[in-house]
């Protein structure tokens, strides 16, 4: 019965974003709005994005980058009111990368 109640409340509600076209593998940059005491500011996560699931409100991104030899993956609902924008570095080469849903094998290279 809740299922069928958010199914239509989706079909109600519009994203309001406009986001870019953009695929696990790409480059991107996700600017997310921190808020420290009583200012607020932007910040940049740049890196691979992984994966893409779900539709509609509820789509949500993976992006990892490595940090200081470190790998760091952050998950993103992309319709939140906490990201700002995205805007796309760099398309995937596709020579190199598979065109993939997931990209979970960047993991193990190092990527």
């Amino acid at each position: 019965m809740s299922k069928k109640i958010i199914e239509e409340l989706e079909k109600t509600l519009t994203p309001k974003k406009e986001m870019p076209e953009f695929w696990p593998g790409d480059e991107i940059t996700v600017y997310v709005k921190l808020k420290e005491g009583e200012k607020e500011r932007l910040q940049a996560f740049t890196g691979t994005c992984i994966a893409r699931k779900g539709s509609g409100t509820r789509e949500s991104i993976t992006v990892r980058k490595i940090s200081y030899g470190e790998g760091v993956e952050r998950t993103f609902a992309l319709h939140s009111p906490v990201v700002s924008k995205i805007e796309v570095v760099k398309t995937r080469e596709k020579n190199k990368l598979s065109p993939r849903a997931k990209m979970y094998y960047l993991k193990r290279k190092g990527r």
